[in-house]
């Protein structure tokens, strides 16, 4: 599970910060709790088919190497499936518990997998919350979470 906590925790910080090195995204992962080595990065950028892009502000930074194309690999499937403790509905709203600091990460999955009518995604530490337009469409989207947890 060390593996896929760190991998998914990279994907969150590359989404949220623009790190342009293996050594900024170290001390992130440092301060994050994750003991790791520099060649773990570099093996961790390659699974990840993460690349370097220009960024708004004129500098290189990590990103998803093609996700538009790509869709959803299974190396994100298999993150979110190690992640996911429960989903349910509350209404018109999907409520998804996470273990320990991997929120972000699942709230970045399911904003790739694109659900129709999904009107907002948030997220704290430990839990995600995806707002719909009726319950109907959440019992939809929480069906479709289970089964891919399946």
């Amino acid at each position: 599970m060390a593996r896929s906590a760190r991998q998914s925790k990279i994907l969150e910080l590359i989404s949220i910060k623009e790190i342009e090195t293996q050594d900024e995204l170290a001390k992130e992962l440092k301060n994050a709790d994750f003991d790791i080595t520099q060649a773990t990065i570099s093996r961790d950028i390659k699974e990840l088919g993460l690349t370097k892009i220009m960024s708004s502000t004129g500098k290189y930074k990590y990103a998803i190497l093609g996700s538009e194309q790509q869709g959803i690999s299974n190396k994100y499937i298999t993150i979110f499936k190690e992640c996911v403790i429960s989903v349910k509905n509350a209404l018109n709203l999907a409520v998804i518990k996470t273990i320990k600091g991997m929120g972000g990460s699942v709230a970045s999955f399911i904003d790739k997998l694109n659900i129709n009518d999904l009107m907002g995604t948030t997220y704290g530490d430990d839990t995600v919350l995806l707002i719909f337009p009726s319950t109907t469409l959440s019992s939809e989207a929480v069906a479709t979470l289970s089964n891919i947890l399946n």
